[in-house]
Formats: structure tokens, C-alpha cells, sequence
């Protein structure tokens, strides 16, 4: 445990930090701040409002240029070589909408404080920026394997990025730490969640909560991707509403505090020291607040929540069928905004309202993770709110496995050669959802943020050469948007 906290702070260091707040202030400068700008566009493609048209690699206009009606958009799911553009990114989302959303925002403010929520919004601002082009990159390098389906992701990226025997050793490295970060932030930390939530809103044994998620995950996971699809492009949606509508209650049934929690989160996100006495006082003292800790565990929670700078949402997008690689990036990148910028920012918006945070357990430890989410919502609504969050976790972290579970699945196919062995995966993929479910929390989440800040390294290599270079994706882009 202690080597693994140990890793886990050397790993996260300031390098790592400033290597994603860099990387993303750089292609959004280059970018003139385009992610922002064109926002709305982005939204607009994600029901078809705004016509597919030809990439810059000469692709065909979709739909003959003309606009397509919702409903048409809705009903594209099946193709003969991949998945539509919304079930694409009903399924990153899915990747990315997981307890990350309530257990993740609630370590954080604990253990990096109130301020570690502006961190994690700014963070996202410039996540904007890395989404879009690491998922057009991938969209635009993709290509398909013995079965004819279309398979990419930052592993093939990186080997256009890099040619030689360094573009394979920074491929075959990252679809590595893909394979291992499924493992732990797709699968332990979600099945470890869930179990957490049922034990304490219900009574259930963590153990019989694992054995039922590893048999609901085998009956998911042998459908393949257009299984997984099936599932997300109806869950999240509605998961992500019912759970909205509960944090905003908790947020307009505690409009006193609602100020001075905002305050505490600019305040102590850059002087954790200057808050005095009151809970947040307490939590300040308790968990040694500094600006470099808020920094930390607000940048890595918010990364561990979307998925900016790491990559694995191109894996899911380059299954778009779509030749329009940078309108496919747009698409990707409004997952950090339903993710982080909205529901994160309710989620911590809850947490700081309703006076909780910094309270401690009868044995004066901090109330923190499951245990902070549960109280929180049990102060609003009563046992209804235990149950509300319980319902909430087993939704956002199902849904989190299930498509981890594809895109762990094509980066080790990416290192095996091929899907011939991908049953061999699948069978440990889904042990680790019961191991999950029975292992201690701090290991787990420890062994996640690992995995999560070694996948980013390669990936971000790759982002900054293929997107600020001569003529790279940032230049596409911007020429894109003078078209649009």
C-alpha cells in the first residue's frame, strides 16, 4: 500500500501536472481558443443539426451535404464497419461518466479541499482543447482489422507520430498502460464503488455485489461493441438526467451556504491556510492543505473523470462511421463538457452546499469518498438520499465497465496482433470487476491515478507533435472552422 501511495505522488508530480495544463494551454492558444468558441457547433453535431462534410482527407459528404433530422440521427445505429456518431459517444461518455462524477469530486475536495473543484473546471477548459485533437488524430489514423471493423486510438497514432522503433516502443507502451488502466480506473475503482454504496445503503456483502456485477458484465461484454452501444446510448442519458435533477435539489435546498461554499472554492484553491475555523477551517487543518495539493488532486480527478489528456475516448471514437475525423473530434470533446463542466461542477457545487465537508466520522476521521456522497444526500432527502446516491453510483460505474471493458479490449488486441486472443482478456477483465468489488479503497484508487498519468505521457507526446506541428491537426482545424 505504501509503495503504491508512493508511486502514485511520484507519478503525479508537478512534471505530470504542468505536461496537461501545457499541453492544453498550447493547443487552445493555437487553436484561438476555437474549443470554447465553437462550443455550440460542437453540440449541434451531436443530433445532426449541422451537416457532415468532407474531412481533409478527402472523405465523401455524409448525407449528400444535407442536414439530418434528429430522428434520422438517432435511428443510424448499425453500419458496416462501425457504430454511429452519437452511439460513439454515448459510449465514451459512458467510459467517462462513472463514480469518478460523485466518489472522485468527493476525494478530491477532501483530500485536496474546496479548491480542488477550480482546479478541476480549469483543468477541463483546456481539457476541451485535448479532447478534440487527440480523438480527431485518432479518428484520422484508424484503420481495420481481420474482421473489417474500424479499430484506432492514440497506439496508432503514435506510430504515424513517431516512426522507427520509437513509434512502436511509445505505442506498444501506452496500449499498455490502456490495458492496466482498464483494469483499475474502467473496472476496480467502479465495481469497488458500487459495492461500497450497496453495502451501506442496503446491507448487502461486498462479495455477493461482485459476483452479481461480473455475471451482468460477461452478458454485456460477449454482445461486443454494438452490445455495449446498445446499453450506453440508453443509459446514459438517462442516468446523467436523474442525477442532475438530485445534486441541483441538494443545491437549492441549501442556498445559505451555496455562497460560502463558492467563495471556499476560489479561496482555498489557491490559500487553502486563509480559511480559519468552521468545517472547512477544520478540513484545512486535517488534511494539510496547500495550493499544490488543490492543484493535484483537482487536475488528476478531473482527468480521471473525462479523460482529457489520456486518450482512451479515441479508441471508442475511431469506431465512428464517419470520414469527417475533426467534426468526429468535435463530437468527442463535448464528453468534457457534459462531464466534468457540468455534472463534476453540480456534484462539487452539492458537496460544498450542504455544509458537510470536513466532517468527521465517529472516530474523527474525515468523511470522504462513498461515506461523504451518501451523508450529503441523506442530509436532503432523508434515507431516500442514501438510496438516491447508491442508485446513482451502480448506474454511472455499470455503465463505466461495460465500456472500459471495449476499450481495454482493442489495446490489448493492439499488443496480441490481433482479436484472436481477446477472450482471454474478457475472462480477466471480468475476475477484476469481482476483485474490485472486495479490495481496499485506497489501493485501488491509488493503482488507477497510476495508470492514468502513464497513459497520458505517450498520448501527449503524440497530441503535441501531430497537433502543433507544420500543417498538423491544430492548422486542419482552423482551416475546418473557416469552412464552417
Amino acid at each position: 500500500m505504501e509503495l503504491l501511495n508512493r508511486i502514485d505522488q511520484l507519478v503525479w508530480g508537478p512534471w505530470l501536472l504542468f505536461l496537461l495544463l501545457g499541453t492544453g494551454i498550447l493547443l487552445m492558444v493555437r487553436m484561438d481558443f476555437l474549443p470554447l468558441r465553437r462550443l455550440g457547433f460542437a453540440l449541434k453535431c451531436i443530433v445532426g443539426e449541422t451537416a457532415g462534410t468532407a474531412s481533409e482527407s478527402g472523405g465523401r459528404r455524409s448525407e449528400s451535404g444535407e442536414r439530418r433530422s434528429i430522428g434520422k440521427w438517432f435511428k443510424r445505429q448499425k453500419t458496416q464497419s462501425g457504430v454511429s456518431p452519437y452511439a460513439s459517444l454515448m459510449t465514451e461518455l459512458a467510459a467517462t461518466i462513472g463514480i469518478g462524477n460523485i466518489v472522485g469530486v468527493a476525494t478530491a475536495m477532501v483530500l485536496g479541499g474546496p479548491g480542488a473543484l477550480f482546479w478541476m473546471i480549469a483543468a477541463s477548459v483546456f481539457g476541451l482543447a485535448i479532447k478534440l485533437v487527440e480523438s480527431a488524430l485518432s479518428v484520422k489514423y484508424r484503420c481495420k482489422n481481420e474482421k473489417g471493423e474500424w479499430v484506432g486510438g492514440p497506439m496508432y497514432t503514435l506510430k504515424h507520430a513517431f516512426p522507427g522503433k520509437i513509434g512502436t516502443i511509445l505505442a506498444g507502451s501506452y496500449a499498455f498502460f490502456a490495458v492496466m488502466a482498464s483494469f483499475g480506473m474502467g473496472n476496480m475503482t467502479q465495481s469497488n464503488a458500487i459495492a461500497q454504496a450497496c453495502q451501506v445503503t442496503f446491507c448487502i456483502p461486498t462479495a455477493k455485489t461482485g459476483l452479481v456485477l461480473t455475471l451482468l458484465t460477461i452478458l454485456v461484454v460477449l454482445g461486443g461493441i454494438r452490445g455495449i452501444t446498445k446499453v450506453t446510448q440508453i443509459l446514459v442519458p438517462f442516468m446523467g438526467a436523474f442525477y442532475l435533477l438530485g445534486t441541483l435539489a441538494v443545491i437549492l435546498m441549501h442556498p445559505g451556504r451555496l455562497a460560502q461554499g463558492i467563495g471556499a472554492v476560489f479561496v482555498m484553491a489557491f490559500a487553502p491556510e486563509a480559511v480559519k475555523g468552521g468545517l472547512f477551517g477544520q478540513l484545512a487543518v486535517t488534511a494539510s492543505l496547500s495550493m499544490a495539493r488543490s492543484m493535484r488532486y483537482g487536475i488528476s480527478r478531473g482527468v480521471f473523470s473525462n479523460e482529457a489528456g489520456i486518450g482512451a475516448a479515441g479508441i471508442t471514437a475511431a469506431t465512428a462511421d464517419t470520414d469527417d475525423y475533426i467534426r468526429q473530434g468535435y463530437i468527442s470533446m463535448t464528453g468534457v463538457f457534459f462531464d466534468t463542466m457540468i455534472i463534476c461542477l453540480f456534484t462539487g457545487l452539492a458537496f460544498a452546499a450542504s455544509g458537510l465537508l470536513g466532517s468527521v466520522t465517529s472516530e474523527g476521521e474525515l468523511l470522504n469518498g462513498t461515506e461523504l456522497a451518501i451523508a450529503v444526500f441523506e442530509g436532503t432527502f432523508g434515507v431516500w438520499g442514501s438510496k438516491f446516491v447508491c442508485i446513482s453510483i451502480v448506474l454511472f460505474a455499470y455503465a463505466t465497465i461495460v465500456a472500459w471493458a471495449y476499450q481495454g479490449a482493442k489495446a490489448f488486441e493492439y499488443l496480441a496482433g490481433g482479436s484472436r486472443y481477446s477472450v482471454w482478456y474478457h475472462f480477466v477483465y471480468v475476475l477484476v470487476v469481482f476483485l474490485g468489488a472486495v479490495c481496499p479503497l485506497d489501493m485501488v484508487w491509488n493503482f488507477s491515478d497510476i495508470c492514468n498519468g502513464l497513459m497520458a505521457v505517450p498520448n501527449l507526446l503524440g497530441v503535441l507533435v501531430l497537433g502543433l506541428g507544420r500543417n498538423g491537426m491544430c492548422e486542419e482545424i482552423l482551416r475546418y472552422d473557416n469552412r464552417h
